[in-house]
């Protein structure tokens, strides 16, 4: 077995211990989901949470040195991604900057691209939205209706962006518009950095089932921007759309399948200090169910090792992105379809431990409704996997 293989396999342990260490030491105990006394960090926290992850070494792995990554591999971003997951990392408030477009731009970028943008990713200088979606184009990416206009010494860019995730607090957003005829369809569509600060762009927050706000409506009336916010050449995009999908599909959020165990581990304990539902954990029915969800997390772990060994070796994702997303969203809705299941039944007056689990997995529970659709939806993903890796005819 290659060094490469045995890395995945059995992630070298000093570096896993001084991740585990350096988290223990610095992560905000308050901030443990499964926690009673859990509180969510305020806007101001979670970018120094960030920015520290950064100055840490855990952000901007496999980036070059030049543009202020870590020159490190892979291996050593899944390693750092597991022990994060497994204490339950809040989610990024620039994680479509650093998985995402950060990749894009290093991929097809120019150079002076590359020097502006990706220092300030890390740094959360700058923080990202991507404009892809469009409420007419539904999961058709290659329909959208938003227009780049050539005018002069730049472009013009007319049109609307939906379920725009934290478009509130982004600086900078990736929109993917239409520069040709629409009846070339994949071939007619260009990727634009846009200034979120730009005359005519109107932002509009969405409230969501959950309680939260964190998407968004972009839209763009007449917005002007330079020759050089084209990112990866005009009518280029959508193999530059493609990439940002494929990670976002397969390799973007590699903590899941720990923040998942995290999850299911949380439900065991509230049901362990509740009478009612310790008798529960007795039960044929709901053990199948939990050891059905730890099989489903321990199969979202290996397809993600599998894809980065496999990515270390020079391969790319492909299709592998596709049953990786199919997957984990299923899983996830699994899990807190359980979870709300077993926990309905605690007994009351509700301890602190099994309130602040209700709170937890009905948020969860509301949540992964929509994890099934974004990034494509599963019958998106089951074609994608009948056409490019069963290689089905259609029909």
């Amino acid at each position: 077995m290659s060094a490469a293989a045995v890395a995945v396999d059995c992630p070298e342990q000093g570096y896993r211990q001084a991740v585990r260490d350096w988290i223990a030491g610095n992560f905000p105990r308050t901030w443990m989901p499964d926690r009673a006394d859990y509180a969510a960090p305020v806007f101001a926290e979670q970018i120094a949470w960030e920015r520290s992850l950064y100055e840490a070494g855990f952000a901007g792995f496999t980036w070059p040195r030049d543009y202020g990554g870590q020159g490190q591999t892979l291996v050593e971003q899944l390693v750092a991604n597991e022990e994060l997951g497994r204490v339950g990392l809040p989610d990024s408030l620039n994680g479509i900057g650093k998985d995402m477009i950060g990749p894009v731009i290093l991929a097809v970028g120019t150079e002076a691209q590359k020097v502006r943008y990706l220092r300030n990713i890390l740094t959360m200088r700058d923080i990202w939205c991507q404009g892809f979606s469009e409420s007419e184009a539904g999961s058709d990416l290659a329909a959208v209706r938003t227009r780049a206009t050539e005018s002069g010494e730049g472009w013009i860019i007319t049109g609307s962006k939906i379920w725009t995730s934290f478009a509130q607090h982004a600086d900078l957003c990736l929109v993917l518009a239409r520069t040709g005829d629409p009846a070339l369809r994949h071939a007619s569509l260009s990727m634009f950095i846009v200034p979120m600060d730009a005359p005519g762009i109107t932002v509009r927050q969405i409230d969501q089932i959950n309680g939260r706000a964190n998407f968004c409506e972009v839209v763009f009336d007449d917005v002007r921007v330079d020759t050089d916010a084209v990112l990866g050449g005009v009518n280029q995009g959508w193999a530059g759309a493609g990439r940002v999908l494929e990670v976002e599909r397969a390799i973007n959020r590699m903590y899941r399948a720990s923040l998942f165990e995290n999850e299911l581990r949380h439900l065991v304990a509230a049901c362990r200090s509740d009478p009612r539902l310790s008798v529960l954990l007795d039960e044929p029915a709901y053990l199948d169910r939990l050891g059905a969800c730890y099989s489903d997390i321990e199969v979202l772990r290996r397809l993600v090792r599998r894809t980065v060994l496999s990515l270390t070796r020079g391969g790319a994702i492909n299709g592998e992105g596709s049953i990786i997303k199919l997957h984990w969203s299923e899983a996830h809705q699994r899990i807190a379809v359980l979870a709300r299941e077993m926990l309905a039944q605690a007994s009351r007056p509700l301890s602190t431990v099994t309130k602040r689990a209700i709170e937890r997995f009905d948020e969860l529970y509301l949540r992964s409704r929509a994890e099934t659709i974004q990034a494509g939806a599963s019958a998106v993903q089951l074609g994608i996997i009948a056409q490019r890796i069963l290689k089905l005819p259609k029909t």
